[in-house]
């Protein structure tokens, strides 16, 4: 018991009350002006984490990043790597190093100086230099490419020049600004399992800034999800998807359909809510404070939505009636959009399990939406 209760807090150092983070942003803001880029953010990150920082554009992630790299400086806070205060420290001191979006390589030079840039001020012998350039792009397997230059490249082959001359100075941290962003999505998803095994093999941690947040639940050991500059909710890929704290986290992270109510009765367990979109009353088992005629919100995903053609026979489901609206075949699932009697749109991802170019339910067929009560979460705000 013992040893797995340890084994989980090394995994997850998170978790542990003793764990030291390498990167703790203390109380950070920055403003230009009028405006208020980060407000007051806080945050302990652990050596070894991929950390992911979502948001919409303009919500303060990048700024967040900068300030890590010492690119800017904050209006008031501080920055803490390794113990260690950053507010003097310049950027080209700090033990972190920056993949930006747009690679910024150097078009004239093959990937070989692409890579060994980053070593010109360090005092290596010549042997020893070739050496670490070697390694750097045998990590990232681009050694017979050495001599190409830029535009001879790939999209993929270009990320990975970059990643490679962002880590051959060995940092502690590594801060990736979009990195995949300019990949198209096949390559995307590969790029995406390759960084996570090259972040594992080197134990360096990555703070990745992304607007993906599907490419955030895939990478990250945890998420923090930023709007309008502050950091709104911390936690794992599932905790953020399954437990969002807010309207805005369950709506911008995934796909959700949101039910506006009030509560109508609290049980043990389990809340009713009646609410004017449905016409009527939905259940949802929570064990959170709630109060009677409290204004709420029930978020529920697509993908715990059940649709057929008959109602369901069991015990504590929520039913609605409605008409295929919309209908989206994308191979391994389809989307729907039921129009319900009541006139609320409720999307649903139903999984293709059968090989079939015939839709058991297509257009305009009548069909009832259901889910059980612990498919949802109930949100105050």
């Amino acid at each position: 018991m013992i040893a797995t209760q340890s084994k989980a807090l090394a995994d997850r150092p998170w978790l542990d009350p003793g764990a030291s983070a390498q990167v703790f942003i203390d109380s950070v803001s920055k403003t230009y002006g009028a405006h208020t880029a980060v407000e007051d953010v806080s945050l302990s990150i652990y050596k070894g984490e991929m950390f992911a920082l979502v948001g919409a554009s303009g919500c303060g992630k990048t700024t967040l990043l900068r300030m890590l790299a010492g690119f800017a400086h904050p209006s008031s806070g501080r920055i803490f790597i390794d113990g260690v205060e950053m507010g003097a420290v310049p950027p080209h001191e700090r033990p972190v190093n920056m993949m930006f979006q747009s690679y910024a390589l150097f078009p004239h030079m093959t990937v070989e100086g692409n890579v060994g840039y980053g070593l010109r001020r360090l005092p290596l012998e010549d042997a020893a230099r070739k050496q670490r350039i070697q390694d750097a792009l045998d990590m990232v397997q681009l050694s017979g490419l050495a001599q190409r230059k830029p535009h001879q490249l790939s999209g993929g082959q270009r990320q990975r020049v970059a990643l490679a001359r962002a880590l051959i100075r060995r940092p502690k941290v590594l801060l990736l600004d979009e990195p995949l962003s300019a990949l198209d999505k096949k390559l995307r998803e590969q790029t995406q399992f390759e960084l996570m095994d090259l972040q594992y093999k080197l134990g360096i941690t990555f703070i990745v800034v992304t607007h993906d947040q599907d490419e955030a639940m895939a990478l990250a050991t945890r998420i923090a999800v930023m709007d309008r500059g502050r950091v709104v909710q911390v936690g794992t890929a599932a905790e953020i998807y399954e437990f969002p704290c807010s309207r805005f986290v369950a709506d911008f992270v995934g796909t959700t359909n949101l039910f506006e109510g009030t509560v109508s009765s609290c049980e043990p367990g389990l809340i009713r809510v009646h609410c004017a979109e449905t016409g009527g009353e939905l259940l949802v088992d929570d064990s959170g404070t709630f109060t009677v005629g409290q204004r709420v919100w029930v978020a529920l995903r697509p993908e715990k939505v059940r649709l057929g053609k008959q109602p369901p026979n069991a015990a504590r489901v929520n039913q609605l009636r409605g008409t295929v609206w919309e209908l989206g075949y994308l191979g391994n699932r389809s989307t729907y959009r039921i129009r319900t009697t009541s006139g609320k749109l409720v999307t649903v991802f139903a999984q293709n399990e059968r090989r079939t170019s015939e839709a058991a339910i297509d257009w305009s067929d009548e069909v009832f939406v259901s889910w059980s009560a612990d498919a949802a979460v109930l949100l105050q705000s």
